[in-house]
């Protein structure tokens, strides 16, 4: 492993704490990989099929509305259950049946269907996994972005890989290749232990008390609005420069490059939140995401300023996630950790996602792209404002 990526030193810090950091950093490979596939290019392979900007930004935003329901109920069945890891096997094993339906049809109402069921088994596994990780390195502010950096390396080697492939021999071929890296996903998972995840600590407060804390909402609130933000760019962003004669196998090097300095982003996390607070991070993050959408808004033709505009992921995503992560450890607590965790996630990556790409759908024809991601730079400004006025210099 080079040293760019994960130093000896860093590996062995995680390490002590008994956690098995190539396990569970290999089943966060697929698990993005799986995402690298997704994101960028499964709008295009939805676009080969004849459907309009309102169809695949219906259909991207049911990968998202699962996200509503299915963290609660998985975090509940995690909670009754003390073999957690196994739980995790079975709804990676499932994401592959469910994935595997898009053989066999391709109307939309199919489609949605099977979008529908399978990510609701994708989505299982990571709110237990982030519980997980966390605990084993709460001592230790951002050493959890060490582990979660080797999801951002599955997404890079994806992305970068599928964009020739499509270039070559068309979007079908993104089915596929889905299909492979959901299958490692689930062989990663068969290796993953028990031990670390069983086990109860009380929590002082009720869980309903602890979310209607004014500073827990506007965090929840600002991470939704945030994920709002991000709906143009996960849904239409490859389709959006392919329109300005980008190749796909360019598309594929900057959307690599976007997760390239998300990953700088993770390996500097343990000294960013040693020396600034977690409020002053996720501000900064949200600043950034508005300066963003607005870079791509204007500027789609001129690429140095679309690189800039994938250089800030760093922040719109790998600081924000890194901040988060660590504020929702500090908010929920105990037996409230997997269902904090399900919360956050459906508040922000399921409502805010769902949200997002169902928006920008919506306005992409009528308003036009420019204007759609104007929208979203609002709604970064948005999540600031409540930030800045809501969550408490203590978080």
């Amino acid at each position: 492993m080079s040293r760019g990526f994960v130093t000896q030193r860093h590996m062995t810090h995680i390490q002590t704490a008994s956690m098995p950091y190539w396990r569970l950093s290999g089943f966060y490979f697929f698990y993005f990989a799986v995402l690298g596939a997704l994101v960028p290019y499964w709008g295009l392979y939805l676009q080969s099929l004849s459907f309009g900007p309102a169809d695949i930004g219906n259909l991207m935003a049911l990968l998202m509305v699962s996200r509503v329901v299915a963290p609660n109920v998985w975090a509940w069945i995690a909670d009754h259950r003390e073999s957690r890891m196994r739980v995790v096997r079975i709804a990676a094993f499932l994401t592959v049946v469910a994935f595997c339906g898009v053989f066999f049809g391709t109307s939309f109402w199919w489609l949605a269907a099977v979008m529908l069921v399978f990510s609701f088994f994708w989505n299982a596994s990571l709110p237990l996994l982030e519980v997980f990780v966390m605990n084993q390195t709460a001592n230790r502010p951002g050493a959890y972005a060490h582990v979660r950096l080797w999801g951002s390396i599955g997404f890079i080697v994806s992305v970068v890989a599928l964009g020739p492939i499509v270039d070559w021999q068309g979007p079908w071929w993104v089915v596929p290749m889905i299909v492979a890296l959901m299958l490692g996903m689930w062989a990663l998972s068969l290796s993953l232990p028990e031990s670390g995840t069983q086990g109860h600590v009380a929590h002082p407060e009720p869980l309903w008390r602890v979310v209607t804390r004014p500073e827990v909402l506007a965090f929840l609130v600002a991470c939704l609005l945030m994920q709002v933000s991000h709906g143009p760019y996960y849904t239409f962003f490859t389709i959006y420069l392919e329109s300005y004669s980008y190749s796909k196998t360019l598309i594929g090097v900057l959307w690599a490059f976007a997760v390239v300095c998300e990953i700088g982003v993770f390996l500097m996390m343990t000294r960013v939140l040693q020396r600034y607070a977690v409020r002053t991070v996720l501000l900064a993050s949200f600043a950034a995401a508005a300066v963003r959408w607005l870079l791509i808004a204007f500027f789609p033709q001129t690429t140095w300023v679309i690189v800039l505009a994938q250089a800030l992921h760093a922040a719109t995503f790998g600081s924000f996630h890194a901040a988060g992560i660590q504020m929702v450890y500090r908010f929920f607590t105990g037996r409230h950790q997997h269902r904090g965790q399900a919360i956050y996630s459906t508040a922000s990556f399921g409502v805010g996602g769902a949200l997002g790409s169902f928006y920008s759908g919506q306005t992409w024809i009528p308003l036009g792209p420019a204007a759609t991601y104007v929208l979203a730079a609002g709604a970064a400004f948005a999540a600031f404002a409540v930030a800045f006025f809501y969550l408490k210099s203590k978080s």
